[in-house]
């Protein structure tokens, strides 16, 4: 299985999250690639090279909650010259500020129902689930999506991909 991360972003902070599950699936899927969407367009999901391959978009959120400038030419192509894409097995990685929540996530959302509408199939368990757990006055969160189509005990028992985040609480 070949697992391709295709990255919108602004701030290179999508590309620090699709390294970040690279290095963690590593030793999970056996052929890992991250690229930056710069000058893709809808042939990236070529039924030849989509065969034994799962996709996931990793995006941030810009603007009004439009896809990131680099990502703006494969968007606007899965609109103006739509295909099949049955093929395409796929998840998302939506990034965004909460301080904008009538746009919150939409670069990814806006991804997900475009490959939606032109058939392709959205992995939902490979959106990210988040865990919250605390620990000596630290809230930490876990994001543990696990590997597409296997079953836990295909890869050990082990999820795919674990970050932690910590946030310090506010004093009042």
């Amino acid at each position: 299985m070949k697992l391709k991360i295709l990255v919108g972003t602004m701030t290179s902070t999508a590309d620090y999250v699709a390294q970040a599950i690279q290095m963690d699936c590593a030793d999970l899927v056996s052929d890992i690639e991250v690229e930056l969407m710069d000058n893709l367009d809808i042939s990236v999901f070529d039924a030849a090279q989509a065969e034994d391959a799962l996709y996931l978009i990793c995006s941030s959120t810009y603007g009004s909650g439009d896809v990131p400038d680099n990502a703006r030419a494969l968007y606007e192509s899965l609109g103006s010259n739509p295909q099949f894409l049955g093929h395409v097995r796929y998840g998302v990685i939506a990034l965004g500020d909460r301080t904008y929540m009538q746009t919150f996530c939409f670069g990814g959302k806006k991804f997900d129902e475009r490959l939606q509408d032109l058939g392709a199939a959205h992995r939902r368990d490979l959106v990210p689930r988040r865990k919250q757990r605390h620990h000596a006055g630290n809230r930490r969160h876990r994001v543990v999506p696990p590997v597409a189509h296997r079953r836990p005990a295909d890869i050990g028992g082990q999820p795919c991909h674990r970050l932690t985040y910590k946030r310090r609480h506010r004093s009042a």
